[in-house]
């Protein structure tokens, strides 16, 4: 019965990355099955209930202008919405979302659900079902054999999954959940080679035997907004997080426990990611501190429980409750569960192509954890890019795929596939040399139109966008016929501490000088506050940052039309750079084994110097 189903796609594994690549390939219009272990943990928030956050933020309203669900669903669940970093650039303006966690998962389900190509199986996967270099489906534990045009492996951290706390390991992909075997050993056998991982947790408390009097408020935003760029549920209530530090006494009773850990005593193999690391790691590292932030985060409306953000830890668990009970407001706390870390396997991301595409076996795509990422946003828009060029693929369409100056999703991939990973990778603005063109803001402008022609982004979106830039025109209209009489804006700058004029001047003249904003200049002119009372926030908003931002976003556009030059020479063929004295060692080893398609891919792999570029494109008759 189960063996003559044959599916456009099988998505294996329902995380963040099987869930958006399940959801993008299905209303795309490819019959999709998706297989998980455990239908009760579909798109499980496995870490902190959150979304978003610095770069990660961008990714996510990327995720929403591509036509995929995190964005959606993050708004209709979350509890607290903030947007960070809005005393600096917008480049830097983060959105970011305490979520209910079980609603999370609920709302992911339930959206599943309501897709008609998507069929579902709770089962373990074993194997995959190669054919001549290609993968055809996959075997699961049961013996069944389910056939598809292709696949795509979002196995997170389940493949091997060793837990550890203390001394005490067992295997296992999450808290109370089976590891998975077979995938990473057939994999090994084809050709790939394969590497260890290590993340972590942080004990889960029960909120009632806390006391927030000792801890700091953090409210969310007075005017929150949302990720989705579609009409989704306004925020009207919201619950506050708390603030609270850890202290000389909790590092004492922390340090007890160093001998039993399994990080400092050799037991954990993987790599953790340097960016977020365990408390005990923060201690050991930062010794001249005497304290570090801990974040308490409700789980949801109802429930009680909290998640310790700052306190991962894979200590013996009754040091990590002795040290808990040290914090301020922690006296009286009730422990849910510890902390613990997790090793798992992952496949440097070196052997993917650009569509997250394995190089050594067709029709396969990696996306998520086992690609070496950490984060929920991380994995979703791989997820979402597999899911889309798998789709394309089972009904022979072309590639799609994003460049560095397009969006942050293809920065991720960019850096995955040319750089790899010896560490679990998380985004952070820092990686993207065009952050002013790749804004939260602008992720619909950027991206819409082109998942409309794909099919992904529905009308509703694309009108939208349309209407976005419509109005930032005309709002841009506005500002530049506005007149100003310097005998009524004079006092309004004087204010400001900015020059004062001393003829007529256009509002989009004063809306250049950094201390003025349109806000507080509408107020000082209802005249003008009237005219632009027609067109919406966001519109307001664009045409600020494009005025304020003319030069910058003008040179970042220059630098990005320098870059397309290289990738648009593109490689034919697989060269043997091995013959080319001319190039480095270095960038001979690494050019032979990634295979760049284009020079500008070439020009990014870590080891390929401009001086190696330069012998390329002599090579190639540039």
């Amino acid at each position: 019965m189960f063996s003559d189903t044959e599916y456009d796609l099988i998505v294996v594994g329902a995380g963040h990355a099987g869930c958006e690549a399940a959801a993008a390939a299905a209303n795309l219009g490819s019959k999709v099955l998706l297989v998980t272990m455990n239908m009760n943990t579909i798109a499980q928030m496995s870490c902190n209930p959150a979304m978003g956050g610095v770069a990660k933020g961008q990714i996510v309203r990327e995720i929403d202008a591509l036509g995929g669900q995190s964005g959606l669903i993050t708004d209709r669940t979350m509890i607290q919405f903030r947007m960070l970093n809005r005393s600096k650039g917008p480049a830097m303006w983060s959105p970011r979302a305490q979520s209910d966690r079980m609603r999370f998962a609920e709302e992911w389900r339930l959206t599943l659900e309501q897709i008609p190509n998507v069929d579902f199986w709770q089962e373990g996967v074993t194997g995959l079902l190669i054919e001549n270099d290609a993968c055809v489906g996959v075997r699961t534990a049961l013996g069944i054999e389910f056939r598809s045009k292709t696949v795509v492996l979002t196995n997170g951290t389940f493949l091997n999954g060793l837990i550890h706390i203390g001394e005490k390991n067992f295997g296992g992909g999450r808290a109370a959940e089976k590891n998975s075997h077979g995938i990473t050993e057939q994999l090994v056998e084809l050709g790939f080679e394969a590497g260890r991982m290590k993340t972590g947790t942080p004990p889960r408390v029960d909120g009632r035997s806390l006391d927030y009097s000792k801890m700091e408020v953090q409210d969310g935003d007075a005017n929150p907004s949302r990720f989705s760029y579609l009409d989704t549920p306004a925020l009207t209530r919201q619950r506050p997080c708390y603030i609270t530090y850890t202290n000389e006494q909790v590092h004492e009773i922390l340090k007890e426990g160093f001998e039993k850990s399994p990080m400092f005593q050799g037991r954990i193999k993987g790599l953790g990611p340097r960016y977020c690391p365990s408390v005990e790691d923060k201690i050991n590292r930062f010794a001249d501190k005497d304290r570090h932030q801990i974040f308490v985060e409700p789980e949801g409306w109802n429930t009680v429980e909290c998640y310790i953000n700052g306190f991962s830890s894979s200590l013996p668990e009754d040091v990590q409750y002795r040290a808990l009970r040290e914090i301020a407001g922690f006296e009286n706390a009730k422990m849910f569960r510890p902390g613990y870390a997790i090793e798992y396997d992952f496949f440097p991301p070196t052997q993917l192509t650009n569509t997250l595409e394995t190089k050594p076996v067709r029709n396969l795509w990696l996306a998520g954890q086992i690609n070496g990422t950490t984060g929920y946003e991380e994995a979703a828009c791989q997820g979402l890019m597999a899911g889309i060029n798998a789709h394309q693929r089972a009904h022979d369409k072309p590639a799609f795929t994003l460049k560095r100056d397009e969006a942050y999703i293809g920065v991720l991939i960019d850096d995955l596939i040319n750089k790899g990973t010896e560490e679990p990778y998380r985004m952070f603005t820092s990686r993207a040399e065009h952050r002013i063109l790749l804004r939260q803001d602008n992720a619909d402008l950027r991206l819409t139109p082109m998942a409309h022609a794909l099919g992904l982004a529905s009308d509703e979106r694309l009108a939208r966008v349309r209407q976005k830039e419509a109005d930032t025109a005309a709002v841009l209209t506005v500002l530049e016929k506005f007149g100003i009489e310097p005998a009524i804006i004079n006092g309004f700058l004087a204010e400001r501490g900015s020059a004062e004029i001393h003829e007529k001047t256009r509002a989009l003249n004063l809306l250049r000088r950094p201390n003025i904003e349109l806000n507080d200049l509408a107020a000082a002119l209802p005249e003008l506050a009237e005219k632009l009372a027609a067109f919406s926030i966001e519109a307001q908003e664009q045409a600020i940052i494009q005025t304020k931002y003319e030069t910058y976003l003008q040179k970042e556009q220059q630098q990005a039309q320098r870059m397309r030059e290289l990738e648009d020479f593109h490689i034919q063929g697989r060269l043997n750079y091995g013959a080319m004295p001319a190039l480095s060692h270095e960038a001979r080893e690494k050019l032979l084994k990634i295979q760049p398609e284009t020079l500008g891919q070439a020009s990014r792999i870590s080891g390929v110097s401009p001086a190696d570029v330069s012998v390329l494109m002599v090579y190639l008759g540039r």
